[in-house]
């Protein structure tokens, strides 16, 4: 047997309200609010963030493969799945893949994962992600959302079983990018639904379900992959489906999230499965692919650390259209009086891997005192060279000081320093993010979470900030 067997989301903390859009442009927008990737937040950070959700039962040394899909990876041309492993800690024997370039990369990624699994190899993780950018006062940018979803594609304590899956390709032009494009470009809405989402999702199902045997009442929840709100509902009836099977699209609480969106709402769909209950799950670009999940006994033994669920209740919608515009790189400001970071250093972040991206310190091998940053010589017994690593990541933390610096360049000033202390022992001077700095007290539980600090030379540098613990 062969399916999910873990899961878990992400969605980013801050939220714009979609009426601060019609504000600025006094037209008409759809109702609720859409995620929105803070100015430190990526397809990587977001897909190690989804990662680290579901692998809370589960030690990242047991994945034999690390599979990222996303349309909106920050190279061009560098792995960077190789990131999200590296960031995980798992070992560097696991195979690295990015499915990029269509909206069906994250089914692409769960068919790959499964057939993988079938021939032998042990858990892969499939990491979902999307941070896509929509030009100003188009439709695009009252849909677009961020997000992103995980799954351990397995044979051991499987919580959904894939049965079956069903793909069909079709070579029309919908929705595409140019290489030097910097927003989504799209065809007119009739041709898009009428010669493309329609007719390729509805043979997908349908030959899925002739091979299943499959009716609509022998499903439980559709996972349907839609342009708006409303195709999906017009497409799910025209197939016989009823409003309560289809599952909530998340467009009033996230948005379109891309090809996150269908796994994001899969996620949400495991949450709440029951043993026997069919899950049909179906994306779209370029073709369609259709898959159909059945919960097994195993269905609720397993919950992410905060799921989408815990991410829909944790947010901040106070953001202003100003911030939002700032945020995605829309705006140009007056450029700082100082200069530019200088670019990192190859070699350097070579041999800081394990510290920088899967947030190493290390351990006394002679008192057990864990520290941070790395030390020869042990800061409690004075200890030298008798040290072991000690990863850092998941270690609760409390705030021992800070200062709200107005001074430093940064895309969402004032910026918050805080000197953290974590469980155990170990101190670090950090950059804070996604706080109220009006809010930030000492002794405030915090969490580490993967973020870019810049980039420069056309080089992203990932490092660790804390956040207040939700």
């Amino acid at each position: 047997m062969v399916g999910i067997t873990a899961f878990g989301a992400y969605i980013p903390f801050n939220r714009l309200d979609r009426r601060k859009i019609a504000e600025a442009y006094g037209e008409p927008v759809p109702p609720g609010e859409k995620a929105v990737a803070n100015y430190d937040e990526d397809s990587v950070t977001m897909a190690v963030e989804a990662a680290r959700d579901c692998l809370a039962a589960l030690q990242p040394g047991s994945l034999g493969g690390v599979y990222l899909a996303t349309t909106t990876s920050p190279y061009r041309e560098k792995l960077s799945a190789a990131t999200v492993a590296a960031a995980l800690d798992t070992p560097d024997t696991v195979r690295t893949v990015d499915f990029t370039s269509s909206l069906r990369a994250g089914s692409a990624a769960l068919l790959a994962a499964a057939d993988a699994v079938h021939s032998g190899t042990d858990n892969v993780l499939v990491a979902v992600a999307d941070c896509r950018t929509a030009a100003a006062k188009g439709q695009f940018e009252q849909l677009f959302g961020d997000a992103a979803a995980s799954f351990v594609i397995g044979s051991s304590n499987v919580l959904a079983e894939l049965e079956d899956a069903c793909t069909v390709t079709g070579d029309v032009l919908t929705q595409w990018r140019e290489a030097d494009d910097r927003y989504v470009r799209a065809w007119e809405d009739r041709f898009v639904v009428s010669r493309g989402y329609g007719p390729l999702v509805t043979k997908a199902l349908a030959s899925l379900a002739g091979k299943m045997r499959l009716t609509p009442g022998d499903v439980h929840k559709l996972v349907l992959y839609a342009p708006s709100h409303r195709y999906l509902a017009g497409t799910a009836r025209s197939l016989g489906f009823e409003q309560s099977q289809i599952q909530n699209g998340l467009f009033g609480e996230v948005g379109l999230a891309g090809a996150a969106h269908a796994p994001l709402m899969l996620a949400s769909a495991l949450e709440s499965a029951q043993p026997g209950q069919r899950i049909l799950f179906a994306t779209f670009g370029e073709g369609a692919d259709a898959l159909l999940f059945r919960a097994t006994a195993n269905a609720g033994r397993f919950m992410p650390h905060r799921g989408v669920t815990g991410h829909l209740q944790s947010k901040k919608n106070t953001m202003n259209y100003l911030t939002y515009l700032r945020w995605k790189g829309m705006l140009d400001f007056e450029p700082p009086r100082r200069p530019d970071p200088e670019r990192p250093s190859a070699p350097a972040m070579w041999r800081n891997t394990r510290n920088n991206l899967a947030f190493y310190g290390s351990r006394c091998n002679s008192c057990g005192t864990p520290q941070i940053p790395a030390q020869r010589v042990c800061v409690h017994c004075r200890a030298k060279d008798e040290m072991s690593g000690h990863r850092f990541a998941d270690t609760p933390a409390r705030i021992a000081t800070y200062t709200i610096d107005h001074l430093t360049v940064s895309q969402d000033p004032p910026t918050v320093f805080a000197v953290v202390d974590f469980e155990g022992g170990g101190r670090l001077l950090c950059e804070m993010t996604d706080c109220d700095p009006a809010a930030v007290t000492i002794g405030m539980e915090v969490e580490m979470t993967f973020r870019r600090l810049f980039k420069a030379g056309g080089i992203h540098n990932y490092y660790w900030k804390a956040r207040p613990k939700r």
